[in-house]
Order: C-alpha cells, then sequence, then structure tokens
C-alpha cells in the first residue's frame, strides 16, 4: 500500500465524494482524509473492511487459544470428542 499517494485532504473528500467512492471501490484501495494536516479519518470498500474485521477476530482467537495452552486451560482431543458426542447424542 502506498499511502502517500492515498492521502487526501477533507476538502477533496467534499467537493469529490462520489469520485472518491468509486475510486476506493474500483480499486479496493484505502483513502486517508486529513484535516489541518492530520490524519483523521479512512475510507475503505466494504469488502476490504469486512475482510480486516474478519482477520482480527481470527487474530484474537489465536491470542486467547495460546492464553489457554500457556494458563494450561486445554484438554486432551480424546476428552474433547467424548464430551463433544456426550452433547450430540446423550
Amino acid at each position: 500500500m502506498h499511502l502517500s499517494q492515498e492521502i487526501k485532504p477533507i476538502s477533496y473528500l467534499k467537493s469529490k465524494t462520489a469520485d472518491v467512492i468509486n475510486d476506493v471501490n474500483e480499486n479496493q484501495r484505502s483513502i486517508i482524509i486529513t484535516q489541518n494536516g492530520e490524519a483523521k479519518a479512512v475510507i475503505q470498500d466494504i469488502k476490504s473492511y469486512e475482510n480486516l474485521q474478519n482477520s482480527l477476530s481470527l487474530l484474537k482467537l489465536i491470542v486467547q487459544s495460546e492464553n489457554d495452552i500457556e494458563n494450561k486451560r486445554t484438554i486432551s482431543q480424546e476428552d474433547m470428542f467424548e464430551n463433544l458426542e456426550k452433547k450430540l447424542f446423550g
């Protein structure tokens, strides 16, 4: 990602909103919006946003799993399948 090419002032967004939305959707590239020279917002196509959220959720699960392993909050595979069978089949 070349952020330097995708930084636009808020005045640009105000005057070319439709163009910005079309560009973001066509190129699937985020645009950083600045106000008074500072980065204030990011405009992103919905598919990229959903992928980012899914990736973050997966990373959270990995961290939780690593914490469980570290704190010895695990069970054997055999016990897990046994418990699962009891829940499914009574």
